[in-house]
């Protein structure tokens, strides 16, 4: 399969089903988490990167081979090898799936387009966003999250703000911790403001266990996660 992976047993989603929208590493940020490695080719242009038509023949070939494995799906997951949202035909792929399959729809996405007004009426045909926000602080998102120039988090913010006011559906809102680098609980409680203004469905925090793209990336110790968990509340979980 080209554009297809998995299924996988997910911690975040169950059974799911993922389809690659961009070529590898295709992505506007340049995570030092990253579990794929260093961003090739970091960009901000949406455009067709990978053809739609053909996701979606892939897609509708898998189904009707494996029809007792897709009952058994919990989602479809748009997300790959880079930034989804990249894909200007997102919009477009999301509805000719929903025609196809009952499987709900998810999309993992780092947030940094939501402000974009298109790519929000884009979203809106999924089941399930799961967006990332690490932290509040331009200083500290420049440094875990390494932006292409330009990007900012206070319009990220105010992404998430709209989107949530718009989509019918259901908000994870992913934090992922970096040992001493996102995880003081001053900054956290600044975040928590945000995120409860936001008011996702769910909080999950998660920490890098694999390789990442930058090395000497740590997880955080779990006593801290602990705390960050009741620091946000009830609708946080870690995964």
């Amino acid at each position: 399969m080209k554009y297809i992976y998995g299924p996988v047993k997910s911690r975040r989603l169950g059974l799911s089903l993922g389809l690659s929208l961009a070529p590898y590493k295709i992505c506007n940020f340049d995570c030092v988490y990253c579990q794929l490695g260093k961003t090739d080719y970091l960009t901000g242009e949406r455009k067709e990167y990978l053809k739609i038509e053909e996701v979606l023949a892939e897609l509708k070939s898998w189904l009707n081979n494996n029809i007792q494995e897709a009952g058994n799906l919990s989602y479809i997951t748009i997300s790959g090898l880079g930034e989804p949202t990249l894909n200007i035909k997102i919009g477009q792929l999301i509805l000719e799936i929903k025609q196809i399959t009952k499987v709900p729809v998810a999309v993992i996405t780092n947030a940094s387009l939501l402000n974009d007004t298109c790519v929000r009426q884009e979203l809106l045909g999924a089941d399930l966003l799961l967006p990332s926000l690490d932290t509040v602080d331009p200083e500290v998102f420049r440094q875990i999250d390494r932006p292409q120039q330009g990007i900012r988090i206070d319009d990220i913010i105010n992404g998430l703000l709209n989107f949530r006011n718009e989509f019918s559906g259901k908000i994870w809102l992913e934090v992922m911790l970096v040992r001493g680098v996102n995880d003081d609980l001053a900054q956290i409680k600044k975040l928590k403001v945000v995120i409860d203004r936001i008011n996702p469905d769910k909080i999950q925090l998660n920490s890098p266990i694999r390789a990442t793209s930058q090395q000497n990336i740590l997880p955080a110790d779990n006593k801290k996660l602990q705390k960050i968990k009741e620091i946000l509340g009830d609708k946080c979980e870690i995964i």
